[in-house]
């Protein structure tokens, strides 16, 4: 059991890591983080719409794992 707490806390803390970069690297809709580190020249250049579907499909999955994590750890802090 304490193991497996140990597993479930790591997993959270390396997908709370990719998911505050993953968040951070969604095309801006606005003023915001992603103009302070240079949007204009990254709004020409990346606007992709495949790989800002894939940006905003592997976030959601990421956020899905995260989740699970938070509420696996929440029920083993229970018991």
């Amino acid at each position: 059991m304490q193991i497996l707490t140990i597993i479930l806390q790591v997993i959270l803390a390396l997908t709370s890591l990719l998911l505050i970069l993953l968040v951070l690297l969604h095309k801006g809709r606005g003023g915001g983080l992603s103009d302070m580190f240079g949007g204009g020249i990254s709004s020409g250049a990346g606007s992709s719409g495949v790989a800002e579907r894939n940006l905003n499909r592997i976030t959601v999955g990421m956020a899905l794992v995260w989740g699970v994590c938070v509420i696996a750890l929440g029920i083993l802090s229970r018991f």
